[in-house]
C-alpha cells in the first residue's frame, strides 16, 4: 500500500511541474525530440547511452530545482541571501546539465563520442 501510495505521490509532483514550471515543460520537449533523434541518428553507442541519460538527467535536475523553488517560495515571500542562495544552485546545477548536454550533441555530432 505504501508504494501505491508513494506512486500516487511522484505522478502528483510530475503533474505540478508539468503544470506549473514552463522551464520542467522545456525540457520535457528537448527530451521528446532529443532522445528519438538521438536513437535514430547513426551515433556511436556511447554517444546514444551518453545522450539518452544526460536528457533523463535533466529532466531529474529540473524536477530537484522546482522541489527547491517551492519550498524557498512556503517559506515566505520576503528577499533572504539565503533564499536567494538556494535558488540560484538549483538554477545553476540545471544550466551545468543543460551546458553539458549541448556539448555532448556537439562531440556526438561531430564523430568525437
Amino acid at each position: 500500500m505504501r508504494v501505491i501510495k508513494a506512486f500516487g505521490f511522484s505522478l502528483d509532483g510530475l503533474r505540478a511541474a508539468f503544470g506549473d514550471e514552463a522551464a520542467f515543460r522545456e525540457v520535457v520537449l528537448m527530451a521528446l525530440v532529443g532522445v528519438p533523434l538521438a536513437l535514430w541518428l547513426s551515433l556511436s553507442p556511447l554517444a546514444t547511452v551518453l545522450i539518452v541519460f544526460t536528457h533523463v538527467l535533466t529532466l531529474v535536475v529540473e524536477l530537484l530545482n522546482t522541489g527547491i523553488e517551492a519550498a524557498i517560495d512556503r517559506i515566505g515571500p520576503e528577499i533572504h541571501s539565503e533564499s536567494k542562495k538556494a535558488k540560484d544552485c538549483g538554477s545553476a546545477a540545471q544550466l551545468v546539465m543543460l551546458v553539458w548536454l549541448v556539448a555532448l550533441w556537439g562531440m556526438a555530432l561531430a564523430g568525437r563520442i
